[in-house]
């Protein structure tokens, strides 16, 4: 595994419950600014394997990224059950909700 890969699997596995972090802070936070779609990528291909809490991951904008309906309820769900709310248009407050760790 590469090592940005391993950096997001370990940011992503600190994100506490009720907080989102977005692709393109990981990917800031684990050395490459530019590198949200690789984000995107590790969290597809690795978030059973790694047990990684994939559903506390949205877009800049604080949506949920998924198009299939189903993914997107599951993560609307999970989210929702951790204390998250989701707002008119499926907005997260980022203000309120978005995790900086230190």
């Amino acid at each position: 595994m590469q090592p940005f890969t391993e950096k997001v699997i370990e940011i992503i596995k600190n994100i506490p419950e009720g907080r989102v972090m977005t692709y393109g802070q990981i990917a800031r936070l684990a050395g490459s600014p530019r590198a949200a779609r690789q984000v995107v990528r590790a969290l597809h291909s690795m978030s059973r394997k790694h047990r990684i809490p994939w559903h506390r991951v949205v877009n800049s904008k604080g949506q949920i990224a998924l198009q299939d309906d189903e993914s997107y309820q599951e993560q609307l769900f999970s989210l929702e059950s951790e204390g998250v709310e989701i707002g008119l248009g499926g907005l997260i407050d980022l203000e309120k909700f978005q995790w900086h760790p230190e």
